[in-house]
């Protein structure tokens, strides 16, 4: 599995151990602070006291850390608006932002009714609750077809993950040109040492559902398998045709 193209879901269940409630913990710090190292003494242990007695969900954990002082340190005071609300996207709903009318509604929401209410805004979404409920981590959802999601949406996530040792710490929006000229994004690849610099070698099986390819030829679901450089160039074929992707995994 390609690391920076999906993540496995973490699920904090009733009568969790302790290992569980660590494991669960320690996926919520990587996933919303965007890998980012924390010390010791950063983290925050009363929500984490919550989340061991019951007090709290694991959404309501992950709006503990995405509001906290350390989250807005890293993210908000440091990076530009839009690399902001690039980030929340990621970091809380696992993918990236569709279009510029997403990042207008972000924007209005925190120039009106302020940072929290930018936060809650992800977290009390149908989106965010339909995809990961009360107990399970937020993770990178770009490598399937998402109800309400446009297909452009793939490319865009592929260019926020940059890898299991990459961190979201930067100033610029990495999609704010391609998303502001309503242009398509390409899949480059990643900066060697992130954790995903093999994969410009490697191959992927890309799973479609309605997919026509001419009169004569039509199937309910086909697979394509293609190699990293042909990525980018098939996914917009098949999105072109009127395709929707199921999955990509990486084969080899």
């Amino acid at each position: 599995m390609a690391l920076w193209i999906e993540t496995e879901s973490v699920e904090l269940r009733p009568n969790a151990t302790e290992e569980d409630l660590q494991a669960t913990i320690r996926a919520v710090y990587r996933q919303v602070l965007g890998n980012a190292h924390i010390f010791e003494n950063q983290r925050l242990t009363s929500a984490e006291s919550q989340l061991r007695n019951g007090d709290i969900t694991v959404s309501g954990f992950v709006r503990a850390v995405a509001q906290s002082d350390l989250y807005r340190s890293l993210f908000f005071e440091t990076s530009s608006p839009y690399r902001f609300i690039e980030l929340n996207f990621k970091h809380l709903l696992g993918r990236a932002p569709q279009d510029q009318a997403e990042i207008a509604e972000h924007v209005q929401i925190y120039n009106t009714q302020g940072y929290a209410a930018e936060i809650n805004s992800y977290i009390d979404s149908d989106e965010y609750i339909r995809s990961f409920g009360d107990h399970i981590v937020p993770s990178a959802r770009g490598n399937r077809t998402q109800a309400g999601i446009k297909n452009v949406g793939f490319n865009r996530t592929f260019a926020l993950m940059r890898g299991f040792a990459a961190n979201d710490l930067g100033k610029s929006a990495k999609l704010i040109s391609d998303i502001g000229s309503n242009l398509a994004t390409k899949i480059v690849a990643p900066a060697a040492g992130s954790g995903a610099a093999s994969n410009t070698g490697k191959r992927f099986r890309i799973s479609v559902s309605k997919a026509n390819f001419g009169a004569r030829v039509t199937k309910s679901v086909a697979t394509f398998e293609v190699g990293y450089n042909q990525l980018s160039q098939k996914i917009q074929s098949i999105q072109k045709t009127g395709g929707k992707i199921i999955s990509i995994a990486e084969i080899a």
